[in-house]
């Protein structure tokens, strides 16, 4: 199915509870799907679209989270309170009916494996090229001297210069004959691929975004109960949210700035920047006041948006999987990210109930990031020494073996002299005695 396709039946599933909500109870199930369905080909085909500019294209393209979030929030609020949740269900499937026609631009390319031109020796073509030239001269000259026009072929060349023609055999036993300019097929691609799982860098990489995501959803699920435990109004409490995510918009804008930059690894710059997101999250419990939770939510969202918007496209640097394998490790890395998503906000909210106090959730989201960095600090090791030194070591043995050939033979000539000389030497001791 091409990503299109799978777009169209993922916006179509998506939409589709929007107008059924009012009478199924498991609506949230097939939101979810379509949301999946769509979000992953968008990312992927964007992904493989670009090569020099793609850090900052998935960057503005992922921008749209943000606005949704600063400006549908509030308005789907007021409809709500002007039409009822019924109507406003159904206003929100329209809208997202345009996902549809966006889906329907998607097109998908094929990547394909550059291949090695296997040039000719330089030495094997000078040295054809001095043949032919010193036969043409020793056949111009005999053919002076007789008076007779020899035409000149390159026929006693090596067989390594000049393909002989070969003779076709009738084929026997009922072997059909095969066109020799046929192209073989091409092999079938997988649905799913996961030989990725067997590339240390990529469990790395998941295990990254299996704790990184931990740290996602705590400031705008708790930042407006941590508010008003300080004393702050309603009002206000959501211009902390609305700040963070226009905050967040220009986040994933620096990064795919930065990452667009080419001297740079990219790898170790999303290190900095799930480094500086942990800080953020320490930093919440210590804000006092309304400024002060202002300032962390500002600086929270834009280090949110440097990790949120590109976690995804670095996929496709070769120092996880690279482009060639995008698609299905796309797949499940987002696979492995959900069950962080699934189960982070509920435990944040058991340790919320148990504690009484807002502040270890931000506590056990900034852990979450912590141990994320440190598996993300594994991969660019494990894809260049600290996992494959063993696996190049073999290899090299293997590359010493096959070129090293067997012992020289001694010639049968020296070994029969040698035995001559033994048998002399016998003799001569003999007649001495």
């Amino acid at each position: 199915m091409t990503t299109g396709k799978t777009d169209l039946t993922g916006s179509c599933i998506g939409v589709s509870p929007s107008f059924t909500c009012c009478y199924g109870n498991f609506w949230h199930l097939f939101t979810g799907l379509g949301y999946c369905l769509s979000f992953l080909p968008t990312v992927t085909i964007l992904s493989q679209y670009f090569d020099k500019r793609r850090s900052l294209v998935t960057a503005v393209a992922s921008t749209g989270e943000c606005f949704a979030v600063f400006s549908f929030a509030p308005a789907i609020t007021a409809l709500k309170e002007q039409i009822g949740w019924r109507y406003s269900m159904l206003s929100v499937g329209v809208l997202q009916l345009g996902i549809t026609a966006c889906g329907s631009l998607l097109r998908p390319i094929v990547i394909r494996e550059q291949e090695e031109v296997k040039a000719q020796p330089p030495e094997e073509s000078t040295e054809t090229k001095y043949m032919l030239e010193n036969e043409q001269t020793c056949t111009s000259i005999e053919s002076i001297d007789s008076g007779v026009d020899i035409t000149t072929s390159p026929s006693n060349v090596p067989g390594k210069t000049k393909a002989e023609p070969k003779s076709e055999e009738p084929k026997q036993h009922g072997q059909n004959p095969v066109d020799n300019n046929s192209t073989p097929p091409e092999p079938k691609t997988k649905l799913l691929d996961f030989s990725v799982m067997r590339d240390y860098s990529f469990i790395c990489y998941a295990f990254f975004g299996l704790f990184a995501t931990l740290g996602f959803f705590a400031p705008s699920l708790y930042i407006i109960p941590l508010s008003r435990s300080l004393g702050i109004g309603k009002d206000h409490s959501a211009y902390i949210l609305s700040a963070m995510a226009i905050a967040e918009v220009f986040g994933r804008i620096f990064a795919g700035w930065l990452l667009n930059k080419k001297p740079i690894r990219k790898i170790y710059i999303e290190l900095i920047c799930v480094i500086l997101l942990s800080v953020a999250l320490v930093a919440f419990p210590f804000a006092s006041g309304f400024w002060g939770l202002m300032i962390c939510s500002v600086y929270f969202g834009f280090m949110l948006g440097t990790v949120a918007g590109t976690h995804i496209p670095l996929l496709a640097e070769d120092d996880v999987v690279g482009i060639e394998r995008m698609s299905s490790a796309a797949g499940v890395y987002v696979f492995i990210q959900s069950l962080a998503g699934l189960a982070g906000p509920p435990l944040a909210g058991v340790l919320v109930d148990t504690t009484k106090n807002y502040s270890s959730a931000f506590y056990s989201c900034a852990a979450g990031m912590v141990l994320g960095a440190m598996f993300l600090a594994l991969v660019r090791p494990c894809k260049t020494g600290l996992c494959h030194h063993q696996q190049q070591q073999q290899q090299q043995q293997q590359v010493e073996e096959s070129t090293a050939g067997p012992p020289p033979e001694l010639p049968d000539d020296f070994i029969d002299m040698d035995i001559g000389k033994a048998e002399n030497s016998g003799k001569g001791s003999d007649s001495v005695v």
